[in-house]
């Protein structure tokens, strides 16, 4: 951040991670009391949708949901609804429903282990959003197949963002930024003073193969960012990396990306967009990101020698501000210009 500019953070571990409240110092009475009722508002979430609670809402659907129709919370039901449209946006390289396939690779305790072809096949067998069934009418839920689990790793804290958010926004605050881990990110308003042409937040984009570095800043105007990789989850079987996100249509770690970012309104689509994004590749960007569309994307992959290629779709230049090194490369991927017909 800038020097000139100063900030109030309200901060508090949920999730497995840090979550944080950034405002502008001084700009709003009452600033710390928002941004603890905020994070209020995270804690009730993890404790309806984390599945690491035997008390949880989750766990009493993942325990009970094949054998019965389970009524659910308004905000558990549309959060299951929302799964379902971006599992089909994204061709299946999002899916709530692949809670088994967790397991069976040991990421569910961060103990990773290769299953052998049996195991995998029984877990893929168990997984999938098409085996999960929503009633609207009654807001009920099932599971169409033994041994399905819902995980929302992918999507819960994005979920809980967007859920604060609304918090700080009822409470009278019009800049402020929240993030989660880092890694998901909302920002409203402007950093600083609204003047001299300042607009939006800047975000660090954190260089994949080079801890400590950023790789580029990005600049958020009233959007969300988040931030998928297997740099920091991952084990190492013989000789070979392997992450902890995983293809749900092959059972397998994705392979081939670096880190996917995405940025959209929603944390919630953004969180789950960046993991389908990573698991698709290059190939997913028109899903992802399409011309002309709300959402943007930054595709790292790797290059020769070291080096890493930026794909950039939908994303103004202005609104990111790219860290020059050696071996980096640069492709903007933009909607083609209209032509006459022959």
């Amino acid at each position: 951040m800038a020097d000139d500019l100063h900030t109030l953070v309200v901060g508090r571990d949920a999730m497995a991670c840090r979550f944080e409240v950034v405002f502008n110092a001084g700009e709003l009475p009452g600033d710390t009391e928002l941004g603890i009722a905020a994070l209020d508002v995270v804690d009730e979430i993890e404790d309806r949708i984390s599945i690491y609670r035997d008390t949880s809402e989750w766990s009493r659907l993942n325990a009970k949901a094949a054998t019965e129709w389970l009524e659910a919370s308004p905000d558990t039901f549309a959060l299951l609804e929302r799964a379902r449209d971006l599992h089909a946006r994204t061709h299946g390289a999002f899916d709530i429903a692949a809670g088994a396939l967790v397991r069976a690779w040991g990421f569910l305790q961060r103990q990773g282990r290769v299953p052998n072809d049996s195991e995998r096949a029984i877990a893929l067998e168990a997984s999938g959003t098409r085996w999960l069934d929503l009633d609207p009418n009654r807001r009920t839920v099932r599971f169409l197949r033994p041994g399905l689990e819902l995980n929302p790793g992918a999507i819960g804290k994005g979920w809980a963002l967007d859920q604060a958010a609304d918090v700080v926004v009822r409470g009278g605050a019009g800049s402020f930024l929240l993030h989660g881990g880092q890694s998901s990110v909302l920002a409203r308003g402007t950093q600083g003073p609204a003047a001299d042409g300042r607009h939006g937040w800047r975000v660090g984009l954190r260089h994949p193969l080079r801890p400590g570095r950023r790789l580029a800043t990005l600049i958020l105007d009233d959007a969300s960012l988040a931030t998928s990789g297997s740099g920091t989850q991952f084990f190492i079987d013989k000789g070979r990396r392997l992450g902890h996100l995983l293809d749900p249509r092959t059972g397998l770690p994705a392979e081939g990306v670096l880190s996917a970012t995405v940025i959209t309104p929603s944390a919630a689509d953004a969180d789950a967009l960046a993991t389908a994004l990573y698991v698709l590749g290059p190939a997913g960007l028109p899903l992802v990101a399409p011309p002309a569309g709300d959402t943007a994307a930054v595709l790292v992959l790797p290059e020769g020698s070291g080096g890493v290629r930026l794909l950039l779709a939908n994303l103004a230049e202005a609104a990111i501000d790219i860290e020059p090194e050696p071996g980096l490369s640069v492709e903007w991927i933009r909607p083609p210009k209209n032509t006459e017909p022959p």
